[in-house]
């Protein structure tokens, strides 16, 4: 039996996808800090199909050692895709930001998402038919005044999966390595980036997707063998795209 792991599932684009990857019949690993959350998506998956084993796996993964413990909590099952989609924004210049927060953006954005990565690269880089997709964002290719620090993980998030497409491509290892790259997404974004209880897309932002619309997008790039799900944050459209980061192997 192999398994979808998706984090930060609890919500938004995370929830939407392993909504999407059931339908699709994959049986899934369900990471967030909401145990509530997990639970709920999981009775939402039974009612789509009662035959696919759903783990709810409640973590913090801007805890470091978090992180390692959560990866070593999976050692006996088998993986087949791993869904990097836990992170948060901060919209602030960079003199007036919380750095308590900073600090928890940077942990969950950057290290976490290297380290399980890493770890999963390491176990399954030869395994024929895995993939790794990491989500960043179009922030990962413009910087956003007052959104700079976000956008620097995010530019890091697709050059290090980039980078890595193109890395096990040349050692022709057998895993494929992807990013998706959402622009303005209805999700708890905004709300947790402004520390607001809550926030209405709808009248305040003239163009977004939802997180079902973007659970499709993640689809499209699963089955295809580009590296790069772009959302153009113009035209809101949607296309697969080769590795846009220059690679030189050393």
């Amino acid at each position: 039996m192999k398994y979808t792991v998706i984090t930060g599932a609890s919500s938004g684009i995370g929830y939407a996808t392993a909504l999407a990857f059931a339908e699709r019949g994959k049986n899934l690993i369900l990471a967030a800090r909401r145990e509530d959350k997990l639970e709920e998506l999981k009775g939402e998956i039974a009612g789509i199909n009662q035959n696919l084993d759903v783990i709810v796996k409640p973590v913090d993964l801007s805890v470091t050692e978090n992180v390692h413990a959560f990866y070593e909590s999976l050692n006996k099952y088998e993986l087949e895709t791993w869904i990097n989609n836990a992170g948060f924004g901060n919209f602030d210049a960079v003199e007036e930001q919380n750095l308590t927060k900073i600090e928890s953006m940077l942990h969950l954005n950057i290290e976490a998402l290297t380290i399980l990565s890493s770890l999963f690269v390491r176990d399954y880089a030869n395994v024929e038919g895995t993939q790794i997709i990491n989500v960043s964002s179009a922030a990962g290719y413009i910087m956003i005044s007052n959104l700079v620090t976000y956008s620097a993980t995010k530019f890091y998030v697709s050059a290090f999966t980039e980078g890595l497409a193109q890395e096990l491509k040349s050692k022709g290892s057998k895993m494929q390595a992807k990013v998706l790259v959402p622009a303005v997404t209805e999700t708890e974004f905004e709300q947790r980036s402004l520390d607001l209880e809550e926030f209405q897309y709808e009248g305040q932002i003239s163009k977004y997707h939802t997180a079902k619309d973007m659970a499709g997008f993640m689809l499209e790039l699963y089955d295809s063998k580009n590296t790069v799900g772009f959302v153009n944050e113009n035209t809101y459209e949607f296309n697969l795209k080769d590795p846009i980061f220059p690679f030189r192997e050393g």
